[in-house]
């Protein structure tokens, strides 16, 4: 088959070479545009390491990019790690369509941060999609899927890379040969049991104290490493980063009130919330950059009985 890769990132070059080393015909990679002075993306140099052509179009919607792309005779398109709009016709020019994968068990968590919102929402489990993309936003009937459990220490970092980002590289790998073989499935998605989130930015990432504490961790390691959730104390931003939820009573103090340090030790620092005690390993500031939570207490003079509150 003749495929096309839509893609970019370490994600979208280890797909394009998985595709290769599994024998598949890769006749071009389509990547965002390259920025003067930044480094190229990884996919577009895996192409042209190997002599496959590739396309930066600064929009899909050119007709004159959709004139080539249907001149390439695509029998597949493969999307990977893809953040532009790419119209729905595109995927109709290829003799089999296209195949996306998203990280969640759809129809769960629709949307750009998948990743991001199982853990805020205290998922237990989470997975993969390998789907047919349609007009929608992660609509399309389902090729295949692969489920794995969320430990209670994971972050969104941790699930993407060890997890999701090399099981996502091999479902992609085994779609296409199931496509080749003619023996792909189209399941269609329950619209009943669908959720869809908006972006995992600043917006949702601020800290509510009066949350309980297990919904204060799950927020923090689901915006770790990015956005980053956040709280203020002495008049700046602080995010977090490598925490830890411990339930319980807070060294037998009552009535601590959620968002107070109760301590601070070379592991890092010790915050009350309902139900517990979050212990924080790392934190960024703008006047620190991101910092072992232990240094920064030491060096901005942080102490027990300080308290966190919401960003003004």
């Amino acid at each position: 088959m003749r495929i096309i890769l839509i893609g970019q990132a370490p994600f979208g070059a280890t797909t394009f070479k998985a595709l290769l080393d599994a024998g598949e015909n890769v006749v071009a990679v389509y990547t965002p545009p390259g920025k003067p002075g930044a480094k190229p993306d990884p996919l577009k140099e895996a192409a042209l390491a190997t002599g496959v052509r590739n396309v930066e179009p600064k929009t899909y919607r050119d007709e004159q990019v959709f004139s080539e792309f249907e001149g390439l005779r695509p029998d597949l398109v493969v999307l990977a790690f893809v953040t532009s709009i790419v119209p729905a016709r595109y995927f109709r020019a290829a003799v089999n369509g296209a195949i996306c994968y998203h990280p969640s068990i759809l129809p769960r968590h629709r949307g750009a941060s998948a990743i991001n919102w199982a853990l805020i929402m205290g998922d237990k489990r989470t997975g993969l999609t390998i789907f047919w993309p349609d007009e929608g936003i992660d609509t399309g009937p389902i090729l295949l899927q692969k489920e794995i459990d969320i430990g209670p220490q994971d972050t969104a970092g941790s699930l993407y890379f060890n997890s999701l980002f090399p099981m996502g590289v091999e479902a992609i790998v085994e779609s296409v040969r199931l496509i080749r073989e003619g023996k792909a499935h189209r399941i269609a998605q329950d619209d009943s049991k669908s959720t869809y989130e908006p972006s995992c930015d600043e917006r949702v990432a601020g800290l509510d104290w009066n949350s309980s504490g297990g919904q204060v961790y799950d927020l923090i390691r689901g915006c770790d490493p990015q956005p980053g959730a956040y709280a203020q104390l002495h008049g700046e931003k602080v995010s977090f980063y490598g925490a830890a939820f411990v339930p319980g009573k807070i060294g037998g103090e009552i009535d601590v009130a959620p968002g107070t340090i109760t301590g601070l030790d070379l592991k890092g620092v010790r915050i009350a919330v309902a139900g517990g005690e979050l212990l924080v390993a790392k934190v960024r500031t703008a006047s620190a950059g991101k910092i072992d939570a232990a240094a920064w207490a030491a060096a901005t003079n942080v102490k027990p009985g300080d308290r966190f509150g919401k960003l003004s």
